[in-house]
């Protein structure tokens, strides 16, 4: 009687051909930032402020630079307040904005952000004249906890010219010039305020038991966010 064979487990030799692991492999670098990765944004809560930066694509003019850009820019930013979203301090850099908003929930968050980057990008399309993408990627969103982030993400924020040049007291293009919590305040800024009154208690009272700002107080770099 023929016995049969118990089938084998065979191996083929490696190549050099596509697949594996192996030196070299993957996309290469690029040069440019990367981007806000696509995952899911986390839950939001009403009490807790959130630290926005969204970053300009390349080949605009600087945001700070080009005064009329600049106006349009602070001009839709003064026209976002919702009952359920608003933008109580923000900065223009040359090629990212900074952003402390307020939202009763993430869904409020999301509509709020998405009509604000609408009315943004409108208002750069009428002073470029042209249209086109402004910004390059999603927004990064940092939600602020504790007094003590508060007070550091209001220095980051307002004083963030000064991690870029030589800084001053009070930032013209941000919205240093209404906020009432530096140690000496500034000559009011004319013209109506372009943010909108803090309704969280964080935002109002809680971080001042850190001490109130001091012009020319320069920020820290936060890890958690970008320049």
């Amino acid at each position: 009687m023929k016995r049969s064979r118990q089938p084998q487990q065979l191996s083929l030799p490696r190549t050099a051909g596509h697949g594996g692991a192996r030196k070299g492999a993957g996309r290469k670098a690029s040069g440019r930032r990367v981007g806000v990765p696509h995952r899911a944004r986390a839950r939001h809560q009403a009490r807790h402020p959130v630290h926005v930066t969204m970053r300009a694509r390349d080949g605009l003019p600087s945001f700070r630079g080009d005064q009329l850009l600049r106006k349009a820019i602070q001009g839709a930013i003064g026209l976002s307040e919702k009952p359920s979203f608003r933008v109580v301090h923000f900065s223009v850099q040359s090629n990212h904005l900074h952003l402390i908003v307020e939202a009763d929930d993430e869904r409020a968050l999301s509509r709020g952000m998405q009509g604000l980057s609408i009315r943004m990008a409108r208002a750069a399309h009428r002073a470029l004249g042209r249209g086109g993408t402004i910004f390059s990627d999603r927004y990064h969103a940092h939600q602020l906890r504790s007094p003590r982030e508060i007070r550091a993400a209001l220095l980051y924020v307002l004083q963030n010219w000064a991690k870029h040049g030589p800084g001053g007291d009070y930032d013209p293009g941000s919205s240093a010039l209404w906020f009432d919590g530096w140690t000496r305040l500034p000559e009011p800024m004319p013209g109506p305020c372009l943010v909108a009154r803090p309704r969280t208690w964080l935002v109002r009272v809680g971080w001042r038991r850190h001490g109130l700002l001091r012009p020319g107080e320069r920020p820290h770099r936060q890890a958690s966010i970008p320049a």
